[in-house]
């Protein structure tokens, strides 16, 4: 079974064919993060506008690649929440008008089972149940994934996303947006150990709060410029890497711990963090369960992962009529 699956969630237009749930025939990305980084972040409208111009090409390219036509094709995908709506709505009209116009049927995917089902992906061996933190620009979450198309919330953040978290303390300290990446760049040539940023008390044993760590992070920085002394960028961001990887791998493995999770995975974009994916990899292996890490070509927001996941939505019969609305919010739990 072929699933045409699109993604216009943030800033990567991306359209992608998948077969079965797990085989990659093609796999295109359109992004304006370059321009969004003039910005510092990502400007809803621009995003919503280039969408709008780069979705047929992409469309039309991932078909190509995958020397297919829409003949071939057997149900389109497409991520209708949670996300920026004015960007969501791209794709989700997108989609509704090719399903429509070709007669296949429509599949709604809920970005984070997307991101969770990159790991289908990469490995074809992985099947539910098990244990996945999703962490990504907007959204930090560990879940219980009891099915393909089941799942229970057992934490989250209650404030900022890890992602988000990196994008501003990359902004304090004069890196490039993305946050993520600049930071971890940053972060190769600095000490740990050299700044003491605090840990965020949160209700609830899995849910995580990174908000006061980013202002701990601000603080710092401007306290150092109002006393006319020098932040080292490299030490800044690897105490921050250091302290925001090591609550997130604590928090999953106690989850992993507690539920007897024999198996644990990583997803979205900061699932490609290094030192995230090594602290998790290691704890897991001391727990003598299995962990499965994401290719990072999809970590970050793409379509091959909502073709996959719609690929088992489809077959869980999850089909959407021409009345399907994007939504700005919505759980991972909601069916």
């Amino acid at each position: 079974m072929y699933i045409l699956g699109f993604e216009s969630t943030c800033d990567e237009t991306a359209a992608a064919v998948v077969k079965d749930g797990r085989e990659v025939c093609s796999n295109v990305i359109a992004t304006s993060v370059a321009e969004q980084a003039l910005y510092g972040g990502v400007v809803p409208e621009i995003a919503s506008r280039r969408h709008a111009e780069n979705i047929s090409a992409v469309a039309e390219k991932a078909l190509a690649d995958a020397n297919l036509t829409m003949k071939d094709i057997d149900a389109v995908a497409v991520t209708f929440a949670p996300g920026l709506i004015g960007a969501v709505l791209v794709g989700v009209n997108y989609a509704k008008g090719l399903a429509y116009a070709t007669g296949k049927p429509l599949v709604p995917v809920h970005h984070l089972r997307g991101h969770i089902a990159a790991n289908y992906l990469t490995h074809p061996d992985l099947k539910p149940p098990f244990l996945c933190l999703v962490a990504s620009g907007g959204h930090s979450h560990i879940v219980l994934v009891q099915d393909w198309c089941r799942y229970q919330i057992l934490g989250r953040t209650v404030d900022d996303a890890a992602g988000e978290a990196f994008d501003k303390v990359a902004r304090t300290l004069g890196l490039p947006y993305p946050g993520g990446p600049s930071v971890s760049q940053a972060a190769r040539t600095g000490d740990p150990h050299a700044y003491r940023l605090p840990v965020p008390h949160v209700q609830g044993k899995y849910n995580v709060s990174f908000s006061g760590l980013k202002t701990a992070v601000v603080n710092e920085v401007h306290n150092a410029q109002q006393r006319g002394e020098t932040i080292s960028v490299p030490d800044m961001a690897a105490s921050f890497q250091e302290r925001i990887a090591q609550i997130l791998a604590k928090k999953l493995l106690a989850a992993a711990a507690d539920t007897g999770a024999k198996t644990v995975c990583l997803a979205g974009g900061v699932a490609a963090n290094g030192r995230l994916r090594q602290l998790v990899n290691d704890g897991v292996q001391k727990l003598g369960a299995r962990v499965y890490l994401p290719e990072l070509k999809y970590c970050g927001d793409n379509g091959a992962m909502i073709a996959a996941q719609g690929y088992y939505e489809y077959r869980d019969g999850n089909l959407a009529d021409l009345t399907l609305n994007g939504l700005p919010t919505l759980d991972i739990d909601y069916r």
